[in-house]
């Protein structure tokens, strides 16, 4: 009979880090040789839209990650399983051949992966299965109203979200070494050989460091340096006034909770405006959570507001391409969506813009969208891109009211008002100035050759905006 001795397995997921996670805090406590694992389901994530450059960042950051693991005597398998479905049995397998007495994870709450853990919990029957909360700083379902409901408002979220942070004010305990495996063990493990994603990894992502020292630098230096201006520089994409951390925050690199924890040490917990904002940010993207907690459907491409199904949209795949490419003859819009295009990011109020233009400007549905931000954004989060679609067209929770239509070239001039983002990414506008610069065809004597023609009038536009979702709305007040 094979010697099979006990030890236990961290599934790490969307929290590729050790600091500040609870599933492998939980592991470590129990001194028993540890093993990690990552399972790639590649068919999955495309289908799920993940975007090409953060699965670069994924596989980037997990070979850091398998060294810091090796610091604490931790061996990371990484596995392949397609689909999620191949995910129970390739598991149960594995805890078969190694013994494996417990499993520890991270709760993910899209549809799709709260399935496939609930399978894999069935298929384990004999393994000890524990997951925890590691996305949002207060964990989910914390947070509820005076009758135990879920929130649906942002601001009394907020409210009722900070009372219960400064209530229970969490800290990060330091990461210890696990017990070394056994020889056997060890010997167990040569039967398994890491997994070697589809293609070599491309480096599409290099443009951010994936070393956790400098993941953790950059937040240090974000919230001791410039969080304190964030309220007047974070809504100018020529301007450098975001924390960059997105991309970190969507796939684990760092948690929210380190964030929230440093910037309150960087201010001596005397936070001034700039900073109370980046944090309303970063609660934002807790609300978002926690209501894809309590509103599974979101995750299966309904809106939260039920009369967003009697909105008439046009979906013009022609202009939708158009919005793709960053053709429409809007400058900020163009610039905007080249900007998303070659580095898979874009600045926050660009998505806004760009967001309203699609909608209310195209009447295109706001899953077109959603769909095209996932399969291109490195910082690509379901919970946050869906609120934010969703808050753009006037059907989530929260959102903004249906009436308000962002204007393009108003957005442009008060936010680019020089031009400096514009001109960058649209050369052929270098030589424009002022109001001319945000609307090229004002004069079309002085509008570049290579420069489109606006695809629609906005004035027009936002006035059928207005009796769609007034149409909308009446027909379902009449069912």
């Amino acid at each position: 009979m094979d010697y099979k001795p006990t030890m236990q397995c961290v599934w790490f997921r969307t929290d590729l880090r050790l600091a500040d996670n609870p599933a492998l805090s939980a592991a470590l406590a129990n001194q028993i040789p540890t093993i990690a694992i990552f399972v790639a389901s590649e068919s999955q994530w495309q289908q799920h839209n993940k975007a090409s450059i953060q699965i670069d960042l994924i596989k980037r950051r997990l070979l850091e990650l398998e060294k810091e693991l090796h610091s604490l005597n931790i061996p990371l398998l990484v596995l392949s399983c397609p689909w999620f479905k191949d995910v129970p049995l390739q598991l149960h397998t594995l805890c078969k051949n190694l013994g494996i007495s417990n499993l520890f994870a991270n709760k993910e709450y899209e549809a799709d992966e709260l399935s496939r853990d609930a399978d894999v919990v069935t298929q384990l029957s004999d393994v000890q299965c524990d997951f925890y909360d590691a996305k949002c700083a207060v964990e989910v379902g914390k947070v509820l109203n005076k009758t135990h409901q879920p929130y649906k408002v942002f601001t009394p979220f907020k409210k009722a979200w900070r009372e219960y942070f400064y209530q229970h004010f969490p800290t990060i305990k330091k990461v210890t070494a696990s017990v070394q495996l056994s020889s056997p063990q060890i010997d167990l493990l040569q039967r398994y050989h890491d997994y070697t994603f589809t293609g070599s990894i491309s480096n599409e992502s290099k443009a951010w460091s994936v070393s956790n020292k400098t993941v953790v630098n950059t937040m240090r230096q974000f919230c001791r340096e410039k969080s304190q201006q964030y309220h007047e520089q974070r809504d100018y994409p020529a301007i450098e006034g975001t924390s960059q951390l997105s991309p970190y925050l969507a796939i684990g690199a760092i948690s929210a909770k380190q964030c929230i924890l440093r910037l309150h040490l960087e201010a001596n917990n005397q936070l001034t405006q700039g900073q109370e904002i980046w944090l309303d940010e970063l609660i934002w993207r807790e609300f978002y959570t926690h209501l894809l907690h309590f509103y599974p459907l979101l995750s299966k491409n309904h809106a939260f507001l039920s009369f967003e199904k009697y909105i008439q949209w046009n979906n013009d795949h022609d202009k939708f391409e158009q919005w793709c490419k960053g053709e429409t003859g809007f400058p900020i819009v163009d610039a905007a969506m080249k900007q998303l295009n070659t580095t898979g990011w874009m600045h926050n109020r660009l998505r806004m813009i760009t967001a309203s233009f699609l909608v209310k400007d195209l009447h295109i549905d706001w899953r077109w969208g959603e769909q095209y931000f996932m399969s291109k954004l490195i910082d690509g989060d379901f919970a946050s891109n869906n609120g934010g679609w969703q808050w753009c067209a006037s059907v989530g929770c929260d959102s903004t009211p249906y009436f308000r239509v962002f204007n393009p070239t108003t957005q442009s001039e008060r936010f680019d008002n020089k031009g400096e983002f514009i001109k960058h990414w649209l050369p052929e506008l270098t030589t424009l100035t002022g109001k001319l610069l945000h609307q090229p065809d004002s004069k079309p004597l002085l509008k570049p050759d290579n420069y489109l023609v606006p695809i629609i009038e906005h004035a027009i536009q936002r006035l059928k905006t207005l009796d769609i979702y007034k149409n909308a709305k009446a027909q379902s007040v009449a069912t």
